[in-house]
Parts: structure tokens; sequence; C-alpha cells
């Protein structure tokens, strides 16, 4: 909450507590005071002994004018704030604490304020705002609470409770009533006196009374808070993240960003529905993500923001709604059609159209209807490829406005010679179209044959979707599925190979753009032999259809291999980990055109029937070329996988794969998963267990119960070394 600088002048005379400059310093005695200015505000705090946070008066990024009563990271360059108020903004710092003797920022991030007897008598973590630190609790009826936007410290439109029953609720909250609405999450847990720990070690668990896990909210693997400050914040758009960032004292440079490693919920566009309020975003936008998976709120055609700078606010058509006086609710009107968007939640009424034209036209002729059967305003709105849906929206007609039918006008009377001659238009219409058609085919004709020739000397054999729909029986037998499509069994005779069982994947919704892509991964990636790669056969290049065809694995993934509760040979877990990483350094340094595989991870490496392993799954590969040694792409991969490089915006180079081998390494060696819940809290975490057991000098403990592996603990150190 901001303030003008004279009235944070009044406030300190009330609380009698302030000091002239900051200093590291354990107690801060009565009588100390602190005073603002606009210039230098930043340096007029209190910091905590090591000089990691400080509290004091922060200005407002958007007027420096405004300050706020805040705690932050006192050594990194980029604030991040956790403001102290109530929700008046009147005696901030006095409400039930009038007896202390002095105050203390403490090393954890915690401000206190202290009776004589040494008892705190008020302290920040009991009173949170948007953010918690390591070792702080939350107990029940505490709330945390996301600001209004990025740059709008008011209360927002989202907090996380922790209920007196014991449960952790997600809730979306009116503005400005702050009226809280149906949870969109929770942990379905009701455990008396349960509480939610920020562990030191980096996860942020609800725990019962004797100390058991009922849930973890996040968690992440990467290195101790000795070397990260870890926060978790409930960002302004309803998503809880567990952020960290390297201390300047690290060999890490201090410029770095905070890397986002863990966050709930995974979709809030597609999880957070509601029966009242507006959904996500405001009422009549619809939510989506940006690059960053911050969400984004965009409007609909023929619509516009509210408030630019407020979009949680919604957007307004940029017409005037059809008028049921008129007795013409369909003049000056269209539909436009928007594919994989929906509003869920606004039907008014049910219609079940012959076809699309007759939904269309329904709507039209209502005069309340602002979107397929829906009216104003439009709620719960969102878009992407898990919506299934198509929405059709009542707009004005506007030249500007992308159209999917002709807009409705008054009906005519035709007589003959009208007739006539559209009769003549239409017969001279469908000649053009015919001889366009033609041409367009004998192109696209050009075009597959061209893209055949340049793969088909790699004996690479084109398919129709034909025969791949009847060798995968209609794409019944799904073996997995990625980020990218799904894979399934098929079982085709093919003269260039001696298999007939063949794993077919098809890629998901494909778009134009990428149409030089596909051609570009099928060709290079046809290209690589190597006995630790996954063979590429053939592909489908048909219309919008695009499908790869792979040598089936009949040892299914690494993943199932591992982590099936019986334990592999340590000869064969070895041959494993050295054929890995024989097939990166092969795509890495030996292909004419590097390939960065962006996705290593047990799932996407296959065991062929000798248990040789193969890297799968190129769908999220980066090609470089020849000149290339690193490249700018948005984030990709899975997460406890991901290398913390692609969360600082810099181009990202082989290595990102080397950092995911380094996990999957871990995982081989001691057949379990980088995270297991159910386990002991110092063990739950693969990465920070072998850390600590290394460090230690136990490395013993971490093959317990594998006779074969502790009879090598030669080769088992130098693997953890390497």
């Amino acid at each position: 909450m901001g303030f003008p600088p004279f009235f944070l002048l009044l406030l300190l005379t009330i609380i009698a507590f302030t000091v002239a400059a900051a200093q590291p310093q354990s107690n801060i005695p009565l009588s100390s005071f602190l005073t603002t200015t606009t210039a230098g505000a930043r340096n007029l705090s209190w910091l905590s002994p090591s000089g990691d946070f400080a509290f004091g008066f922060l200005p407002l990024p958007t007027n420096a004018s405004l300050f706020l009563l805040a705690i932050w990271f006192a050594n990194l360059p980029n604030t991040t704030t956790l403001s102290l108020r109530d929700p008046i903004g009147t005696e901030v710092w006095n409400p039930g604490a009038p007896e202390a003797s002095y105050a203390a920022m403490l090393d954890t991030g915690d401000f206190v304020l202290v009776a004589s007897d040494s008892s705190v008598l008020w302290n920040s973590f009991s009173d949170p705002t948007d953010t918690i630190l390591p070792t702080q609790i939350l107990r029940p009826d505490t709330t945390v609470l996301a600001k209004l936007s990025d740059d709008d410290f008011s209360d927002g439109r989202f907090k996380l409770l922790k209920q007196a029953n014991g449960n952790l609720v997600f809730y979306q909250n009116a503005v400005p009533t702050a009226t809280s609405y149906s949870p969109y999450w929770d942990a379905n847990s009701m455990i008396a006196n349960s509480r939610l720990v920020f562990n030191v070690l980096g996860s942020i668990d609800l725990m019962s009374p004797n100390g058991s896990v009922l849930s973890t909210l996040t968690t992440t693997t990467m290195k101790s808070s000795s070397d990260y400050y870890h926060r978790g914040t409930l960002d302004y758009d309803g998503v809880f993240r567990h952020y960290i960032h390297p201390k300047p004292t690290t060999i890490v440079s201090s410029a770095a960003e905070w890397l986002l490693m863990d966050f709930k919920l995974t979709n809030i566009c597609e999880n957070l529905i509601t029966t009242t309020g507006s959904g996500a975003c405001g009422y009549n936008s619809y939510c989506g993500y940006d690059k960053k998976q911050m969400v984004s709120c965009q409007c609909p055609v023929g619509y516009s923001w509210i408030n630019l700078n407020k979009t949680y606010m919604g957007c307004k058509p940029n017409f005037t709604m059809p008028s049921c006086i008129s007795g013409a609710p369909n003049k000056g009107f269209q539909m436009v059609r928007v594919e994989k968007l929906d509003f869920p939640k606004d039907d008014y009424d049910q219609f079940n159209p012959k076809n699309e034209a007759d939904g269309e036209q329904h709507c039209l002729d209502d005069c309340f209807c602002a979107a397929s059967k829906k009216k104003l305003p439009l709620s719960n709105g969102r878009k992407g490829n898990y919506v299934s849906r198509i929405a059709f929206i009542k707009v004005g007609n506007d030249d500007n406005i992308p159209s999917t039918r002709t807009p409705l006008t008054k009906k005519r009377t035709w007589i003959l010679p009208g007739s006539l001659l559209i009769a003549s238009s239409v017969v001279l219409n469908f000649i053009i179209l015919s001889i366009t058609l033609i041409y367009f085919r004998a192109s696209l004709r050009k075009q597959n044959h061209e893209l055949n020739d340049s793969v088909l000397g790699l004996n690479l054999k084109a398919f129709t979707y034909k025969e791949l729909e009847e060798a995968t029986k209609g794409f019944s037998e799904e073996l997995g599925r990625g980020a990218c499509g799904t894979v399934y069994r098929g079982y085709l005779n093919l003269e260039l190979t001696v298999t007939s069982d063949l794993a077919v994947k098809k890629l998901r919704d494909f778009h134009p753009d990428i149409d030089k892509e596909f051609a570009n991964e099928v060709k290079y990636i046809g290209q690589t032999h190597h006995k630790n790669l996954v063979s590429l056969l053939g592909y489908c290049n048909q219309d919008t259809k695009r499908l790869l065809v792979y040598e089936y694995m009949s040892n299914c993934s690494l993943a199932s291999y591992l982590f099936s509760g019986i334990l592999p040979p340590w000869e064969q877990r070895v041959e494993i980990m050295l054929g890995i990483a024989r097939g990166l350094r092969y795509f890495h340094e030996e292909c004419s055109t590097q390939i960065i595989h962006c996705d290593i991870k047990p799932q996407n490496i296959l065991l062929d029937k000798n248990f040789n392993p193969r890297i799968s799954d190129f769908g999220l590969a980066k090609l470089l070329k020849t000149n290339q040694t690193r490249t700018n792409t948005g984030i990709r991969g899975t997460k406890r996988y991901v290398a913390p490089e692609w969360f600082r915006n810099i181009a990202i180079t082989a290595k990102v794969d080397v950092y995911s081998f380094g996990v999957m390494v871990l995982e081989i060696l001691f057949c379990r998963k980088n995270v297991e819940k159910d386990m002991e809290e110092e063990k739950a975490l693969l990465t920070f267990w072998v850390s600590d057991c290394y460090n230690d000098g136990q490395i013993n403990a971490l093959v317990e119960g594998d006779e074969e592996a502790r009879a090598d603990m030669g080769r088992v150190e130098r693997f953890l070394m390497e």
C-alpha cells in the first residue's frame, strides 16, 4: 500500500522506531527512527545481521513519491517486496504490540517486535502479504493475499488461506469488495492443527501435528538455501510460484534473475472455473499464457479492454449490442468463428442446431445472444489446445473484423433479370474456383514431391494418412503421449526394414508456420544414424496432418524399467548410462548439424530387445546452424529436468541436455525418481540427498540394499563426481 512521504513521517512518530542509515544490527532500540526521502530511500532501512534482508520504506516503481512499508532482499538489484500493512492502512505497526522493548530484522527475513522478557509480541511471518520465506510457518486462519497486478500493490483477486479446519485452500476474491468465490484448489486435508511449512531444503508442505507430510504445495531440487534465496509468492494471476535466486556470494553472477522452479496450479486457465465471478480473467475476456508462463488475458475479436492498464476489469464490445425493441436483432451483425475458445458457464438456453450455420443463424435472430446462446457478460473464458469447443461470437459488421460467413441483411425479393444475373455469376465463379483448385492441387503436389525427394534419398518412406490409420487400427493402441503428440503402436510390412512393428507419432495441431520446421526436422533427424538413437523410418506430410514413423522398442521406456520396483542388474545400468552418453555426444558433436534435444528424461529413453538405450522424441529438439553454438528459444522440457539457464532469458547451449542427463544419471544409479513425496524428508529430493551424502562422506547410504553397486563403489563415486 502506498503512502505520501508526509504521512509516513506521521506514522513513524506514532511508532517511535527509526534509524538514520542502513547498518546491520541485532536489535533496534526504542527512540530510533526512520525518515523518508525520494532520494536514497532504499538505504534508509534496518538490515538483518547478515545483510540479506532489509526493512524500511521502499518507493513504488510507478511513483517515487509513494512508499511501501516493506521487507526486501537487500542484496538483489530487482527488489521483491513483502509489504506489511493492515486492510485500511492505519496503525500498521501497533495492533496488539503496545509494550515493545525493541525490534529486530532477523536473517530469516522475519521482522519482530519483542517485549522486555524477550517474548515476541508481533512478527511479519505471522502476518504475510503475498510472499513466504524458508522457515516460515502458516498456522490456522493465516492468509496469503496476491497483489492486484504486477505494479499495483492493492489487495488482489486471489488468496491462499490456511483454514482453521486444517485445509489449505485457494480462493478467488471479488474486487473491490473482497467477497470470496468458491475455491479453485484445495489440499483436501482436514487434519486439525496442521501447518504449512516452508522447509529450508526447498519444499513447501502441509504437515500434520506429528510432522508427517499431508500435501506438498511446491518443491524444488536446486541447491540449498545456503547458496540460493528462496521465496514462494502468490502472484497476481492466482498461481503460487516457487522461485530461487543465486546469492551474490556464489560463483553465479549477482545479475541473475529469479528462477521459477515449481508452481501450483499447473494450468489455472483450465482449472479455475467459477459459477459466480469472471474466472481467471475479467469478464468478456479469455485466459492464455505468455512466454514466461504468466497468465495472459485477451479480448475476443470485436472487443477491447475497459481499461488497458487494468486488464482484470475485462473487455467491452466495440459495437452497440442488438436491441430487442427494433424487431430486427440480426441487422448489422455477423458471427465470428473462433476455434479452441470456450466460455463454459454462460449458457442461458439449450439449442441443438443441425449444423454450424443453423447455430449462427439462431444466435443472430436472438437479441439476447452474444455468443452461441450465451449472453453478456461472458465469464470463465479460456483458449488453448486443451479446449475442444468452437466459439461463435456475435459482432458488429465491420470491415476490420474477420468473418466466417456473409453478414445477414434483410430479405430481398428477386425478379427474373436479377436471378439470371446471379445464376450467371455463380457459374462464372464456379469455373474460376475450379481452375484455382486445379492449380492449387498441382502446386501442392509439386511441393510435397519436392519434400519427398529431399528425404526419400535418406531411405525414409512417405506414408499416406490412410496407410498409417490402417496400420495403427484407427490409432487405437496408445503407447504414450508427450508435449508434441501421441504415440501409437502400428503393424505394417515395409520394404525398407525387416520389422513390421512400428511406433507412429501423431503430432498435435498443425499450423502453417511450422511446415518448414517440420520438413527440416524430418530431413535432419532422418540423417542421424546411431545405435543409441531411435531410427526414423518414415513420415506423413498430407494436408494438415503430420506424423512420424519410428521403429518399435519392445522393452518400453527407461522410466518403466527403473521404477518398476525390481532392481535392474548393476552392469546393465552402467551400460545404459554409457549408451545414452554416446548418443548425446553424437548429436551434440558428431552430426553435421548440431541438435539440442531439450527434453532428456527416462520417459524419452527407449530400450530395444537387448536393453540398449535409444534416445527418442525429438519433438522439442532445436537444430543449430553450422556457425551456431547457442540459440535463443522459449522454455522447453520437463519440470525437474530443466536446466537453470532456461529461466534466465539467455541463449542456451547443448549443456541444457547435459544438465538433464546428470539428473537422470542419479535416477539410474539409485533406481528411484528425482522426487519421491512418500519418502522421509531428507531423502525426498534425490539431488539434495545425494549432495548431502557425498559432502558428508556417506555414499554407502545411497546404495543401501544394492549389493552389486556396493561391490563397485569406485565407479559409483566416479559417476557422482563426473
